[in-house]
């Protein structure tokens, strides 16, 4: 371990400061009750500045993020974020506004919000937006709340079941339950794709309608969406629309057009805000004209939603306008498709179609196994990928394969990023032909190596403590 690798308290000396402050004696010293006094030392650390600065300077340069290098992570999508984005949302007219200062004094916010309303109507093919949810699963939420609304209103309270595909997202089922609705799971294909022949008895007086992500977990486009809308409109359903995979359509085809009634975009997935640890995020959601009338208003929070991923979102869309806008998709497509047919040699492609801005692999054709060898594991690939300097894919999931690796590109790396990844894809491949173990020991020069995920998860050690 190098020095600076050490926890700041690890580099505590007696004795030791970083800085220097003038005696407070002529300060008056509150009075605070006994119970609430520390009845021994604080306990920090006792370190220099140059000390301070290494550690920390050192500890941001052990994050990976997606300004330092390719995140090939099916996230949808883990995109760079163009920096003047940033820049309009930081400034100051925006930062400085109080959610509670009066509508007079906000015109130009509330302008930024009626243009955004206006583009994402236009994208998606959708009537209105309601910038309310703070999250993706915030607006599965709501749409799911409106949707029993709308049933609802027209006194069809029997409806209480909505149909989930088996590739969904997890969200799906969740945020169902969480509405008070009940899940019925669809079937998929061996292409991927949603069993029509599947679903056709499901439909009845008792569903509400069906969650959809398009394309699906697979990265697969659901081509016979139009039939599955008429079924479900035909049965008295509506169509949800689950916009986390929507980055491949842009500029091809708009839910609105494929039939769907209700959805949610991830601003900070499709328009630029990389949302790695957590946020941040949101979730708008977009109606047709058949749900407009229960659209939740008012159309933004008492304290306007996470305001500033809005202006990176409108940012993103003005900066690129129509014609770039339109480019997004089928680049995101090209290079998904490039990687996935530049590695089906040596990793197993369970569904060989065309796919669209992400693919799965389900674990390597030779993986090393002999007779007494265990071979490498998708986990393994992921862990051996860090050695490398990439951040891992997605690993198992979707639940559908075993070994599942899911790869992301997204349409803003170019063919050299996308070679030199695929150039290591293939050398590890050849490592688990050739030596699993490499891959089964790996990382070997990360920070840690193989912590205990389960127990860290469970049990997570979130405080110093000496002697630990």
């Amino acid at each position: 371990m190098k020095y600076y690798d050490r926890l700041i308290f690890e580099l505590s000396h007696p004795g030791r400061t970083g800085f220097s402050l003038p005696a407070g004696d002529s300060l008056p010293v509150p009075e605070i009750p006994a119970h609430l006094r520390r009845q021994g030392d604080t306990g920090l650390p006792e370190v220099s500045e140059v000390d301070v600065v290494r550690h920390y300077t050192n500890l941001s340069q052990m994050n990976f993020g997606v300004d330092t290098g390719f995140y090939p992570l099916g996230s949808c999508t883990m995109k760079y974020n163009p920096k003047i984005n940033e820049e309009m949302a930081n400034l100051p007219a925006f930062t400085g506004l109080h959610p509670l200062q009066p509508e007079s004094t906000v015109k130009g916010a509330k302008t930024l919000i009626d243009g955004l309303d206006k583009a994402l109507s236009e994208i998606t093919g959708m009537k209105k937006f309601t910038f309310l949810p703070c999250a993706g699963a915030h607006g599965e939420l709501t749409g799911l709340m409106l949707m029993r609304e709308y049933h609802m209103a027209r006194g069809d309270a029997a409806r209480t079941k909505v149909i989930v595909p088996d590739s969904a997202h997890g969200t799906n089922p969740a945020s169902a339950h969480v509405a008070g609705l009940d899940i019925i799971e669809v079937k998929s294909r061996p292409d991927g794709l949603v069993d029509v022949e599947d679903l056709k008895p499901l439909l009845g007086p008792e569903i509400a309608g069906i969650m959809m992500t398009n394309p699906n977990t697979l990265g697969l486009f659901e081509k016979e969406i139009g039939k599955i809308a008429a079924l479900v409109h035909e049965c008295g359903g509506l169509l949800y629309y689950d916009g986390a995979n929507m980055n491949p359509m842009l500029g091809k085809v708009r839910p609105g057009d494929m039939g769907f009634d209700i959805m949610h975009i991830n601003l900070h997935k499709t328009f630029s805000t990389p949302h790695g640890g957590g946020g941040p995020g949101s979730g708008p959601v977009g109606v047709s004209e058949r749900v407009l009338p229960y659209l939740a208003i008012p159309v933004t929070s008492g304290f306007h939603g996470n305001f500033g991923v809005m202006v990176k979102a409108y940012a993103y869309i003005l900066t690129l306008g129509r014609e770039n806008l339109l480019m997004a998709g089928p680049l995101a497509t090209l290079n998904a498709n490039y990687i996935k047919e530049s590695l089906k040699d040596l990793y197993k492609l369970p569904i060989p179609t065309v796919c669209k801005h992400e693919f799965v692999y389900d674990g390597l054709i030779d993986d090393g196994a002999r007779e007494g060898v265990p071979g490498a594991t998708t986990l393994d690939i992921a862990k051996r990928l860090l050695d490398y300097g990439y951040h891992a894919p997605t690993i198992y999931f979707p639940l559908l394969f075993h070994q599942a690796l899911m790869i992301e590109p997204t349409e803003t790396e170019s063919k050299e990023t996308l070679d030199a990844f695929i150039d290591v894809m293939r050398t590890i491949a050849e490592e688990a032909a050739r030596d699993p173990e490499i891959l089964r020991s790996a990382p070997h020069n990360a920070p840690i190596r193989r912590p205990d995920e389960t127990e860290a998860a469970r049990n997570p050690i979130v405080c110093w403590q000496p002697n630990a």
